[in-house]
Formats: structure tokens, sequence, C-alpha cells
């Protein structure tokens, strides 16, 4: 449930439109970033997410900047599993905002601090979260380190959301910021993991050689990684495919071979008729 704060404490608030714009404000402290405090509020009374600079920073003109930059960077961005944002103005009370959809929620750092962590978010973070990854990289976003803060799983259908993807668009990303977005993924599949105590010994592979050391032994990007988090699921799919038609061959060997089953005639039906004597 949400606990709502009203900002709107001003006897002489008048009950105009404009002012009734946002309402239900609600600081999110667990989802504040580095520069950023977040909040859910209701603007016309549809629920969106607030993204405004720390108090420290709001008189900072490099970081006026900042949040202007992240706002042009993102506004045209379009992922299912990227928060999207869509507008960004002054909001009483709280000040210059980015605002973003609606994606109230349980942050991957939350479920795993609560024991809630399940195998179907494990399963999230072998696809949706490397899908999203792949698009950042795709589209040369320079964005904070992945963390488990930064990964939400929406409230009613679990759905995954990052909600901290990029303050930069660039001509191109670096090996090195490839490499690092690789082990930061690393880092948070080993922690899901170890939370769920899973003993997928496909999936520590893949954690392991994540972390390794040196960026040259880990994923060369986000596509090998990708196809090394399906490869499980393609070897299934061949091994099964395989034994169908194995199975399909001895059959039709056998039932060509002598020691097929003889066919079973049915015994002809004895009819009884009863004798009479005509008398």
């Amino acid at each position: 449930m949400r606990n709502f704060v009203d900002y709107k404490r001003n006897p002489d608030y008048a009950m105009t439109q404009s002012q009734e714009r946002w309402t239900e404000i609600e600081h999110l402290p667990e989802w504040d970033e580095e520069f950023y405090n977040v909040y859910t509020a209701k603007k016309f009374g549809k629920w969106v997410m607030l993204k405004t600079l720390r108090p420290e920073f709001k008189d900072d003109e490099k970081m006026q900047e900042m949040i202007e930059r992240e706002f042009d960077t993102r506004y045209n961005l379009a992922h299912p599993h990227i928060v999207m944002i869509n507008d960004f103005e002054d909001v009483p009370g709280v000040g210059r905002c980015i605002i973003t959809d609606d994606v109230y929620g349980d942050s991957l750092a939350k479920l795993i601090r609560e024991g809630k962590l399940t195998d179907a978010h494990i399963d999230k973070l072998r696809h949706q979260l490397v899908d999203a990854l792949e698009y950042i990289q795709n589209n040369h976003l320079a964005h904070h380190p992945l963390r488990p803060e930064n990964i939400i799983f929406t409230e009613n259908i679990g759905n995954l959301k990052l909600i901290d993807v990029g303050f930069e668009q660039r001509a191109n990303l670096t090996p090195a910021d490839t490499a690092q977005d690789i082990y930061n993924y690393g880092l948070v599949l080993r922690q899901a993991l170890d939370a769920v105590q899973s003993q997928d010994s496909n999936l520590r592979h893949i954690a392991d050689k994540c972390l390794q050391p040196r960026p040259r032994n880990r994923y060369r990007d986000m596509q090998q990684l990708h196809l090394a988090l399906e490869n499980r699921r393609t070897k299934r799919l061949y091994i099964s495919i395989i034994i169908f038609l194995a199975l399909m061959v001895f059959i039709l060997l056998w039932l060509s071979s002598p020691w097929r089953p003889e066919p079973v005639n049915p015994e002809p039906q004895l009819i009884h008729t009863e004798q009479t004597n005509g008398n």
C-alpha cells in the first residue's frame, strides 16, 4: 500500500484545475539515486513517477544541465523493460522533475533483502534485463552502474523495468563501457543466484565469466552474453528433438522387422441356435 504525503498545506489553496494537476505525492527514499530523489504521484488522476535533483544539488548549474541532458537523452527511448519518460516540468513542493510512467513495485535489492526473490525473477534477469542492456548499448547511452536498486519488478505483473538507464548519448561507447556493463550484470546475477540458493551450474558459469578480472576474458558484448544465456534452452530443445526422432526411427524399424508383433485376429463368434422339435 502507498502512504501518501499531501504537499498542498496552504489553507488558501485555490481549487482550480491547474492546482489539482498534482495530487498524492509520495517520496520513495529506497528508489533515490546518487543525484536524484524519486517520488510517486498522480497527474490529473493518473499515476506517474517523478525524478528531481536532491535539495543540495538544486541550485547547482551543472546539476541542472545534467537533469536536462538526461531528459533530452531518454525522451525518445522506447523499450518494454526501460522506464519511459514523458515530460519535464515543475511540480509544486518538489521542483523541476522528469516525469516517467508509473513503475511502482519492488526493487531487486528489496526482494533480496526480504527473501522474496524467486526463480521467476531470475528468469527475467536472464531475458528482460539483458534485452534492456543490449538496447542501451545499441543506442550508445552512458549510464550509472547497474545495481539491484535500479532494477524494479512492477507491483501487479512483476515486469522488469530499469529506472536509471542513461544520462548522455554518445557517438559510440568504448570497449571499457561494454565490459563494465557485462561485469555489473555478473555481479547482479551472482547476487540473485545466491539469494535463491540456486544450483544452476550454467548460470553460475555465466556469472563467473562476466566477473573475470580481465575484460578480454569476459563476453565480448551483450549479444554474446545473450546467446550464452539462451544456450541451455537451445540445447534442451535439440536434445528433445533428437530423442523424439530416434524413438520414431526405432519404432519404424521394429514394425518392419521379423520381431514385430503378429496381428491378433478376433476369434469367430459362435452362434448357438436352439433346437426345437416342432412340438
